[in-house]
Parts: C-alpha cells; sequence; structure tokens
C-alpha cells in the first residue's frame, strides 16, 4: 500500500497537489484497491482537494488531514440528496482513508462547469438558468437533513463565531474604516436580524458558479448537476441565495427576480427587512469577501454599507 506525506497546512498541500509526479502513483494505488480502472488520469482545476477524473467515467476526491471536515461533509451530502433531488447529484462508489487522508470515489456527471458557461449565456439564459437554481434550492432544503443535522458547528454557533471575527476579516480584507464603523452597526443588530432558533436546512453555502454544470438541449441551457458538497451545513434557509446573488444576478432586477422566484418567493415579499437579513449573511457568510461581489463599481454607489442593499437586491417592479 502506498503511503500519503504528512501535510499540516492548506499552502503545502495546495504545493503538493499542483505537482501530478506527487499524487499519481497513490491515485492509481487506491483506485486498484476498489477494483477502479484508473489508466488516464485528469486533475480538476478548481476546489480545495485533489480532484482527478478516473477514465472519464469516475471521480476520485482526496482529503488531507486537515480537510477532514469536508469529507464528513461531502459524504454525509451525498448519502442524504441521493435520488431525491430533479437535478443529478454523484453517487459514491467506494469510500475509504489512508494514513490521516480520506477519499471517495463518485460516479462523474455530465454537463460544462458553470465557471465555464456562465459568462456566455445570453441574458434570457442566464434568467433561466437562474429560476432553476432558485427551485433547486429551494428542492436541497426540503430534504430532511438527516445526518447532516449533526455536522458542526451549530447554526447558533456558527453565527457566533462569524459575528465574533468579522470585523477582523473585512479590515484585512481593506474594507474602507468608514464601512466598517457601518458593519460595527450591522453586527451590533445581528439577534435581532439573524433568526437562530428556525428549524434548520440543508445549506451547501457556496451556490456558485464552480459548484454545478450547465448543459444545452436545443438552444436553452439548464442545470445539469451538482458537485461539491465540502461546505455543507444547516442553517437558515436564506444563507444559500447569497452565492447567486453575489456572483451572478451582478444587481440585475430580472435575473433576481428569476432567483427569488424560483425559490418560491414573491417579488413583493424583498423588502427591507429581507434586504437587511441578506447583507447581513453576506457580511458572515463562511467565504465573505466583498471586493468579489460581482457588480462593477458598487464602491463608488454607495455611502453607507447598508447602500449595498440596494444594489445587490434591487427594488424590484412588483414590490
Amino acid at each position: 500500500m502506498i503511503t500519503l506525506p504528512i501535510i499540516t497546512d492548506e499552502q503545502a498541500f495546495a504545493n503538493w497537489r499542483a505537482k501530478p509526479e506527487n499524487w499519481q502513483v497513490p491515485v492509481k494505488d487506491i483506485a486498484r484497491s476498489e477494483n477502479v480502472s484508473a489508466n488516464i488520469l485528469a486533475p480538476y482545476r478548481t476546489g480545495t482537494n485533489l480532484v482527478v477524473d478516473l477514465n472519464g467515467s469516475l471521480v476520485l476526491k482526496l482529503f488531507p488531514p486537515l480537510y477532514r471536515s469536508q469529507f464528513v461533509s461531502e459524504r454525509a451530502t451525498l448519502r442524504v440528496l441521493d435520488g431525491k433531488l430533479s437535478v443529478p447529484t454523484p453517487r459514491i462508489v467506494a469510500e475509504g482513508a489512508r494514513g490521516g487522508w480520506s477519499y471517495l470515489i463518485i460516479t462523474r456527471l455530465h454537463g460544462i462547469l458553470g465557471s465555464e458557461a456562465w459568462p456566455t449565456l445570453a441574458e434570457s439564459q442566464k434568467e433561466r438558468v437562474l429560476r432553476q437554481i432558485g427551485r433547486t434550492i429551494a428542492d436541497v432544503q426540503s430534504v430532511a437533513p438527516g445526518e447532516l443535522a449533526t455536522i458542526e458547528p451549530t447554526w447558533p454557533s456558527f453565527i457566533a463565531g462569524q459575528v465574533a471575527g468579522c470585523i477582523e476579516r473585512h479590515r484585512r480584507q481593506g474594507l474602507a474604516s468608514g464601512l466598517l464603523s457601518d458593519l460595527e452597526e450591522l453586527l451590533h443588530d445581528v439577534p435581532a436580524t439573524v433568526p437562530l432558533d428556525a428549524p434548520p436546512v440543508i445549506l451547501t453555502g457556496e451556490w456558485i458558479p464552480e459548484n454545478f454544470l450547465l448543459t444545452e438541449e436545443l438552444g436553452q441551457w439548464r442545470l445539469a448537476a451538482l458537485i461539491d458538497f465540502g461546505d455543507v451545513m444547516t442553517g437558515w434557509r436564506e444563507y444559500d441565495l447569497l452565492g447567486p446573488s453575489a456572483f451572478m444576478c451582478a444587481g440585475l432586477p430580472g435575473r433576481v427576480c428569476c432567483l427569488l422566484e424560483g425559490y418560491g418567493l414573491e417579488p413583493r415579499m424583498l423588502g427591507s427587512e429581507m434586504r437587511r437579513r441578506l447583507l447581513t449573511l453576506m457580511v458572515l457568510h463562511r467565504a465573505s469577501d466583498l471586493r468579489h461581489v460581482y457588480i462593477e463599481g458598487w464602491e463608488t454607489r454607495i455611502r453607507k454599507l447598508v447602500d449595498l442593499e440596494t444594489i445587490i437586491w434591487p427594488v424590484l417592479a412588483h414590490s
């Protein structure tokens, strides 16, 4: 049995993963031990862990010990969602561990990575896909969490931890001092703004183009598959509207409307309370970095942080 190295920090793992000669032999050895063909290995560029296509039919995901929690979340999510959605998710073919490392071998789903296809879509197709994304988020959240309910942290603990580190995080990212003062006010109101005791639902936390596949049929684009569930937890349902809002809607009313309607919300429900709640959740998000909000020049359009609410979630015609 081929052994895997001891890697204790993120940069060391990124360096190891970047060189195929480091992982090709252990990947083939794992595949051999699971009676899986792996003559042709093709690594995926995105994602945190090592993800390798095996002969175009299966995918191996290899998690070092420092990302053990992502393995636990991914495995549990694939089990819980298996066969319960209209959009395919990978199925687990094999799983195991090697010297503290964990792995999953899963089915390879077909489609074009969202981050590659999305920029090429016509506006009407982007709205169509956003409606499907909203509907699929709702479908995922209708599934009972099952074993995911035991995933740490719990929603109240997660919010408390994010509040504690929020100011320093955004200061480190270069948020303007005036906006940092506004952020303090926003955080002060978290107990009244963010539901902490509502029944928790499944949250992937990352409904972004890198985490789904798209396909085109007769000129119509659709959501083809969901992938990557390493950051799944449970909590307040609106948290999963943040990824599409920040990275896909671009502050355009038509796109926002399609996302919300697909999710099952009428446009009039996007009122001031919901905008404030969404903005609060956005600054508390696990991957929050306002520099990456995909709305060009938003910084020049606001005087206070709360002005960002109506830029990301504009007042809709029906609200």
